[in-house]
């Protein structure tokens, strides 16, 4: 199965294949801030599960709250965040799930960083809540 992520402009679309590795809620405050909610959506795939990534962005570079660096990439024109590397999961592509448009999108397999999760948000019971990172 084939799944395509569009920015909020449609410019730039990333194709991958299959269903991800890994789906994960984060709540650090850089996520909140980044995503502008109180969690990011993030899905990886394998670097061998990419198809296809099509239109221009742009990326810069962070350190995350576990010290570990991230590379994130975004829409040069509506400055959607789509994309990163990050150096805890190599030979991945971390994918914004919201990105995907997909109701039956897989749920999180764990949503990190509670410790800053706001009080109001609830996972499905077969999430993993972790305080921090396992990574």
């Amino acid at each position: 199965m084939r799944r395509l992520a569009k920015c909020a402009c449609e410019q730039l679309q990333i194709t991958v294949e299959g269903d991800p590795i890994l789906a994960a809620a984060c709540n650090c405050t850089v996520c909140q801030r980044k995503t502008g909610s109180p969690y990011g959506f993030s899905s990886y795939f394998e670097d061998s599960q990419l198809v296809s990534i099509e239109g221009e962005h742009r990326f810069w570079s962070r350190e995350a709250e576990s010290g570990r660096r991230v590379e994130q990439h975004f829409c040069a024109n509506c400055g959607s965040n789509m994309f990163w590397y990050a150096e805890v999961l190599p030979d991945t592509i971390g994918i914004a799930g919201g990105n995907f448009n997909d109701p039956d999108f897989p749920a999180p397999d764990t949503a990190a960083w509670a410790q800053s999760k706001y009080s109001w948000v609830q996972f499905p019971p077969e999430t993993e809540v972790l305080q921090t990172t396992r990574f």
